[in-house]
């Protein structure tokens, strides 16, 4: 984006809001066989272990192709809320501190590193209590679809395949809607992650675009947006798999706290059980991250003006 084109206004959230779902869609259908292989390392027991390339072949060989999209549906139903919830959030926080350090004169109304955080708190949290059932059914969904083709090749009998309406009718018929709500604890703490990830970007973005005078281009977003994910997944690893194996837990098993979860993981498989599918998580997430940076502006430049024009043929 070229410092000599128009200044689009950037106060629009729900612009911000549509551009962010789009780019949480694109990036997700293009990294999701990597979300399919880490959620199921993190959920499998340790004897069942797969090296990545074995557990690809392993999926294929079992379920196809398709075995590597399993959830895709309500992968991107949650991307798409969960990105319009959260930038939507986030913008209009951003905005409020903007006001407020434009009537106190502050010389930058860039969001400072503090407020940074307190936006992507406020937004992390009301995203994460609005969203969690989406990501519990997909969770089941994602490893259930593998443990139907195990059933399928020992007992050579045929069963259908999870949908999503089907997989959300079963929770709420067996386990009741508190089921919805498992792993929120860790999950709220996860919040921790997009605070990290938005802060490290909009901090290389904000000296980015001091030193060369000029706003970043999609390809540098890419890379910024990359940076900022790797940081802030590989802190956070160990309540992702805390939080994929909570969505998973049987009714009938005794409930678990996010504590003594962690603590089970330490003692049945040692330190590296919190880690079971960082590789294929990591890469995901990263890629995810990137494509999402580089899309979204892109996206929010044609929404601006997408909404600009509806709104000039309604007035007409």
């Amino acid at each position: 984006m070229s410092s000599t084109k128009p200044a689009l206004p950037q106060n629009d959230n729900v612009a911000h809001a549509l551009a962010g779902a789009g780019g949480g869609i694109l990036s997700m259908v293009l990294t999701y066989p990597l979300v399919t292989l880490s959620t199921r390392a993190q959920v499998e027991s340790k004897r069942a272990e797969t090296a990545f390339l074995a557990a690809v072949r392993q999926i294929v060989a079992r379920e196809g192709f398709s075995g590597l999209y399993a959830g895709l549906d309500s992968a991107v139903f949650g991307i798409s809320v969960t990105n319009f919830v959260y930038y939507y959030w986030y913008e209009w926080t951003r905005g409020f501190f903007e006001a407020a350090a434009s009537r106190a004169g502050r010389a930058s109304k860039k969001l400072t590193t503090v407020e940074a955080m307190i936006a992507g708190a406020i937004a992390g949290s009301a995203t994460v209590i609005l969203t969690n059932p989406i990501w519990v059914v997909n969770t089941r969904m994602t490893t259930r679809k593998g443990q139907i083709e195990e059933e399928k090749e020992a007992l050579g009998e045929k069963k259908k395949q999870p949908t999503t309406l089907g997989t959300l009718m079963a929770l709420l018929r067996d386990e009741g809607p508190q089921a919805l709500f498992r792993g929120v604890v860790p999950a709220l703490i996860l919040v921790i992650n997009p605070i990290l990830q938005y802060t490290l970007f909009e901090q290389l973005k904000n000296s980015y675009e001091r030193r060369r005078k000029r706003n970043v281009t999609p390809a540098v977003a890419f890379f910024l947006g990359a940076i900022g994910k790797l940081f802030a997944t590989s802190i956070t690893y160990p309540y992702i798999t805390v939080k994929s194996q909570m969505h998973v837990a049987d009714d009938g098993v005794k409930r678990e706290g996010m504590t003594q979860a962690i603590r089970r993981v330490i003692k049945e498989e040692g330190y590296a059980g919190l880690y079971k599918g960082i590789g294929p998580k990591v890469t995901q997430s990263v890629l995810t991250a990137a494509f999402l940076f580089a899309f979204k502006d892109v996206l929010y430049e044609q929404t601006v003006k997408l909404r600009g024009a509806t709104r000039r043929a309604v007035k007409a």
